[in-house]
Order: C-alpha cells, then structure tokens, then sequence
C-alpha cells in the first residue's frame, strides 16, 4: 500500500477540518417560567418617540452542569416579531476558568428601545451571578458598533454599562471600537430603574385585571346612563318641537283671522 493517502481521503479530511464545531445543547433553551413586567409611560422621546404604558413578558431559564452554568432570559412584546437575538441576555458560568461572559456575542439588542429594559436584563443577570459566583473573573469584550454612530443610542449605553459597574473603553480617537471590561463579578451592581421597569407577581396581576374589570363595569354603568339619559332628552326635544309647531301654526291663524277682521 502507498504511503501517501487517496485523493478521497485527504478530501475527506479537508472537509472534516472544515466543519464548523456544534453548538452547544444549551444554545436554543427556551424559556421555562414566565413573568409579567410593566414598563411605565415615559414623556415622548426625541430620538425614539412615544413611550406609552406597556406590558411585556419575561422569560427565564437556567441550566447547570459540572463546567458550565448558563441563564438565558428574553423578552416577548406582544404583537411584535423580532430577530432571535433582539431582547436576549445570556450569562455563562465557566466553572473550570472561574470566568462569567456576558452575551450574545453580536451585543445586547433590545426592543423598544430606551424603556430601562437593557440595564433590567443586565441587573437580573448580575445578580444571578453574584449569587454563586461572585468571585468569578468577568470576560471583558468588544462591544457592537451599531451604536456608535448614533451620538444618543451610544451615550445611553455607555451611560447603563457604566452604571452597572463595568468599564468602558475606546482604542480608537474617533471611539469606534468600544470594549467593555470588569474585574470581577462581585464589582458590578444588580439594580436598574425599578420605577421604569416593575415586576408584576401573578396575584398583582390578577388584581390589576379584577380592578380593570370593575372599573370597566363601572364605565358600562355610566354610559347606560348617560344613554338614557339622552333618549330621554331627544323625546322631550321632540315633544318641545311639536309644542312649539303647534304653537306657530296657531299664531299665524290668529294673524290671519285678525288681518281678515280688520280688513272686512
């Protein structure tokens, strides 16, 4: 047999190197318990417009094992589709490097915008970390250059990050190539803008709905009312009308009658 391999073999090799690795089973979790939150109606924005009340949902699952650990939460807004790595937050655990990352690699991405849910999603997941991993390493990174041509869009997620205790730097003058780093997971902070962004607990929720029901009912009521109220006037308009007809038909007969006794 020839030392060399075949022409099928080493295709088959170049192919092999090729392959791109798996992804890990975790990638696609989907979420597994559910919240509601509230988003609170903010003035009119210049840059990202109207910012009226609204109610998303919050989806968290979590995953651990031997070497990794992994929390995965996302948004859902109703009656909008969006991209799946738009309103997703992932944190990784890497027990064997002691290190925490901080994903999805092409930057957190959340619709809509400017409502506190960046720095709410970043604080859900530093503090999941804190718990149990609060002497982890942080793996710093590259951030998105989507922003950074949008003077606004990027001062506020500078402005987030920083105050979520990571560090912000540029290596460029122009500030094109922001990279975010902390040292340890015991450095950043948990809080967001609870006044912004509240988590509403099913019993609330429940509360919420009962009292929009009654005042809904209540409503209902009065507008009967009202209803009734202006049937009842458009009958006494007319029964006016009529009078008042009558009335100026009964005046022109009496004009009539007196201008045809005077003129006998």
């Amino acid at each position: 047999m020839s030392e060399n391999p075949a022409p099928e073999a080493q295709a088959a090799d170049a192919v092999a190197g090729e392959t791109p690795a798996a992804p890990h089973p975790w990638t696609d979790l989907p979420a597994e318990q559910f919240s509601l939150l509230r988003l609170a109606p903010l003035p009119v924005d210049r840059e990202t417009g109207p910012r009226p009340l609204r109610f998303v949902q919050l989806g968290r699952v979590e995953r651990h094992a031997k070497d990794l650990s992994l929390l995965r939460l996302t948004i859902q807004v109703p009656g909008q589709r969006l991209h799946r790595q738009n309103n997703l937050l992932e944190v990784w655990a890497d027990h064997q490097r002691k290190e925490v990352r901080f994903g999805p690699d092409k930057g957190l991405s959340v619709e809509p915008a400017n409502r506190g849910l960046g720095r709410f999603l970043m604080a859900q997941g530093i503090a999941w970390a804190r718990k149990q991993y609060a002497h982890y390493q942080v793996e710093g990174g590259a951030l998105p250059t989507k922003d950074n041509f949008n003077e606004a869009a990027r001062a506020r997620r500078d402005h987030a990050l920083k105050a979520q205790g990571f560090t912000i730097e540029y290596s460029d003058p122009l500030q094109l190539k922001p990279f975010y780093s902390a040292p340890r997971v015991s450095s950043l902070h948990g809080d967001w803008h609870a006044e912004k962004v509240q988590i509403i607990e099913l019993l609330d929720a429940a509360a919420m709905l009962q009292q929009a029901d009654q005042t809904l009912q209540e409503q209902d009521v009065k507008l009967r009312k009202l209803e009734d109220r202006l049937e009842r006037l458009k009958r006494e308009d007319s029964g006016l009308r009529f009078t008042i007809t009558c009335l100026v038909a009964f005046s022109l007969f009496q004009a009539g009658l007196l201008i045809w006794i005077a003129t006998r």
